[in-house]
């Protein structure tokens, strides 16, 4: 499933991966923050995925993919919040498909990665 994150700096938003990610977490939590985001000029988006996050499914992996290539020019900064040293590696060769600027942040430094976002 995928929570909202309270607490976030104005015009950001920040979410958390718990257990198990699928297309339908996507389409009733992540689809609609991010377009309204988009609405308002700009997507400014902290995902965590903690100790609780177990797995995405294949079809949470495409909804991933598609939510991405949306409206590329509005993707501003996304902090990802995770200590798997693969996902840093992965945003760190492939960043430069990505859009907007991105960056990970261990899962101690939550509160730098909302520091980052709101600039």
């Amino acid at each position: 499933m995928i929570r909202a994150i309270d607490g976030m700096p104005d015009g950001t938003l920040g979410f958390e991966a718990v257990g198990k990610v699928t297309a339908d977490d996507y389409r009733q939590v992540l689809v609609p923050a991010v377009e309204g985001a988009i609405e308002r000029g700009e997507v400014r988006l902290l995902f965590l995925l903690g100790d609780d996050f177990d797995t995405y499914s294949a079809d949470a992996v495409w909804a991933d993919m598609k939510l991405g290539a949306g409206h590329l020019r509005n993707w501003k900064r996304v902090a990802v919040v995770s200590d798997a040293d693969w996902l840093e590696n992965s945003v760190k060769a492939l960043g430069w498909l990505l859009p907007g600027k991105w960056r990970v942040f261990e899962t101690d430094d939550l509160d730098d990665a909302r520091e980052w976002l709101g600039r």
